[in-house]
């Protein structure tokens, strides 16, 4: 019983905080058709970081949004088993066009998955998304946005 403790300890299983990523300094920026908005956002770039995401988060200011960065476009698939906020989720290609919006759904298991490649994916509390005027084709603005995107 205490390897399996230990184990599970080690992995990350049966974990219920929230993870807490820094705050970027850069703003990320989208260029809607009614001018620019800004968001403070924690970069969720290594595996482990990817897959924790949001969970167990309870709150998030409204200018704030987690940025989900892949090696890679391909298709993303995303779920909101343990994430008991609402949230937007933004399919972004690697020269940052929104490619796709869909809504997360607290505590569901179905994939969030949708039929775009998107090497960028970010996450809002849901509504913010149609509040600020963002629309797919609008262009996303970021120093780790524009390295992958000059590559």
């Amino acid at each position: 019983m205490a390897v399996f403790l230990l184990i599970a300890i080690n992995t990350g299983f049966g974990q219920t905080s929230a993870m807490r990523l820094p705050v970027d300094p850069d703003p990320l920026v989208v260029l809607t058709s009614a001018g620019e908005v800004a968001f403070n956002i924690e970069i969720a770039d290594e595996p482990a970081e990817r897959q924790r995401g949001l969970m167990f988060r309870q709150s998030m200011p409204v200018d704030r949004g987690m940025l989900f960065v892949f090696p890679e476009e391909s298709r993303q698939g995303f779920w909101m088993q343990n994430t008991p906020l609402s949230l937007d989720l933004l399919f972004i290609s690697a020269d940052g066009e929104v490619r796709a919006i869909a809504p997360g759904t607290p505590f569901s298991t179905a994939s969030i998955s949708p039929n775009v490649e998107s090497q960028f994916v970010l996450e809002l509390l849901a509504g913010t998304a149609q509040k600020m005027g963002i629309e797919v084709g609008d262009r996303l603005r970021h120093p780790r946005i524009e390295t992958a995107g000059a590559q």
